[in-house]
């Protein structure tokens, strides 16, 4: 019971970061795109952070 309480807190913090759901994307990308590997949890939060941020400090204001 703690351990899916931890598990749903994660998910709302990562959400209202503007991390999209690491088990929702394994479960897309393995109903749309069978022939195509995920990518690991790692490089998922890097590719979602980048998407949102921009790569090479390009969303900074100063």
């Amino acid at each position: 019971m703690i351990r899916a309480l931890y598990a749903k807190v994660r998910e709302t913090a990562l959400l209202m970061v503007g991390v999209p759901s690491y088990a929702a994307y394994r479960q897309h990308m393995a109903e749309r795109h069978p022939d195509h590997p995920p990518m690991d949890e790692r490089a998922f939060f890097r590719d979602r952070q980048e998407a949102r941020y921009g790569s090479k400090g390009g969303g900074r204001c100063c």
